[in-house]
């Protein structure tokens, strides 16, 4: 099977994202009562191999959530920890974090707003594409960019990620946030195709 997408479907790739940044600042805004945009700055696609030295040696958090159905893979968002500590005071009604360990709640918040922007991404996607995609249970990672990559991705199933720089916008705070798809890229290449 080819692994070529038509060059006359990037667009298609361009609607995907917008789709996803809606649909995840809709379920936000419903979730916090506070309105929310999110916007989409880049779209990037990388060689997974290239994953971890792109990722970097500093400490992140990241939700991961693999898909059950095509293009399967998974889809992680990924927060410097700065960002997790706004995102998690914001979920937890402005409770501000010791700057120390992660608390249970931290962790709660964080990997539910993982959650709910990865199945708003995923969502939209589903919309653009007219199909389901099911999704598995969020996993919470917080370690170095490499053990992230290790952790998510094998490089021997996934030739590439594609990396969407996101901001989220809100009254009080703004989070910035990459969301990296990990599709297999068969399925994703047939999907894009087939539209």
């Amino acid at each position: 099977m080819s692994t070529m997408i038509d060059i006359r479907r990037l667009q298609t790739v361009n609607e995907l994202a917008r789709a996803g940044a809606t649909t995840v600042a809709d379920n936000m805004s419903q979730l916090t009562g506070v309105e929310t945009e999110m916007q989409i700055t880049k779209i990037n696609v990388i060689d997974v191999e290239d994953l971890g030295a792109h990722l970097g040696a500093d400490k992140q958090v990241g939700v991961n959530v693999p898909l059950k159905e095509q293009p399967y893979g998974s889809v992680l968002v990924l927060f410097d920890d700065e960002s997790a500590r706004r995102v998690a005071g914001t979920m937890m009604g402005g409770i501000e974090s010791d700057g120390g360990a992660y608390s249970d709640m931290e962790r709660s918040a964080i990997r539910e707003v993982g959650n709910i922007m990865t199945s708003g991404f995923i969502d939209g996607w589903a919309n653009v594409l007219g199909r389901t995609i099911d999704i598995s249970t969020p996993q919470l990672i917080r370690a170095s960019g490499h053990e992230i990559a290790n952790h998510c991705v094998d490089p021997g199933e996934h030739e590439i990620a594609m990396v969407f720089d996101a901001t989220l916008h809100a009254p009080d705070a703004d989070v910035e946030a990459k969301i990296y798809s990990f599709p297999d890229i068969e399925a994703f290449v047939s999907m894009i195709n087939a539209i």
